[in-house]
């Protein structure tokens, strides 16, 4: 409901960041279908901070890795997490209530790999990937991300979430 309400907008401020809270409060019991398509948090190292950044985003899968989009909404920068990836490939991720560790690998329009990624990420969001293309003349990467050896890794969950 809450997709279908934000068209392809962000919607108000508050909401990706309310989005992010609330999945990280409750230790992903809350926060992976919530806005009616799946949704991970990705973790990643501050290129310029060295300190833990994280946000929800949108998932496809292909095959056992996952796929975000760093579409920004369609808007004409690179979101700021993308930088981070570039700086460095190692994330970890949370989905629903899974932890795990990986490496990203960013995926640029005329890359083989790239038209099918598009399709299954328009897939899982209602084909709004399509719709931010044609908002901006930026690329829009894709980030692959598979699981690493490492595996899982443990994030404290506040006290009253568990």
């Amino acid at each position: 409901m809450l997709n279908g309400w934000m068209g392809t907008s962000p919607g108000p401020a508050f909401v990706p960041r309310m989005h992010r809270w609330l999945y990280q409060r409750t230790g992903g019991r809350l926060g992976h279908g919530i806005i009616g398509v799946p949704a991970l948090l990705l973790h990643t190292t501050g290129r310029r901070s060295g300190l833990r950044r994280t946000v929800a985003l949108v998932y496809g899968r292909d095959g056992s890795a996952y796929v975000v989009a760093a579409s920004n909404y369609g808007g004409d920068h690179d979101p700021v997490w993308l930088g981070n990836i570039r700086a460095n490939a190692r994330v970890q991720l949370q989905v629903a209530r899974r932890q795990l560790e990986a490496e990203a690998r960013i995926v640029l329009p005329g890359d083989a790999d790239y038209p099918r990624l598009l399709a299954v990420m328009n897939a899982v969001n209602r084909n709004r990937y399509d719709l931010y293309l044609a908002k901006t003349a930026r690329p829009i990467p894709f980030v692959v991300m598979s699981e690493t050896e490492a595996g899982s890794f443990s994030v404290s969950v506040p006290a009253g979430a568990r």
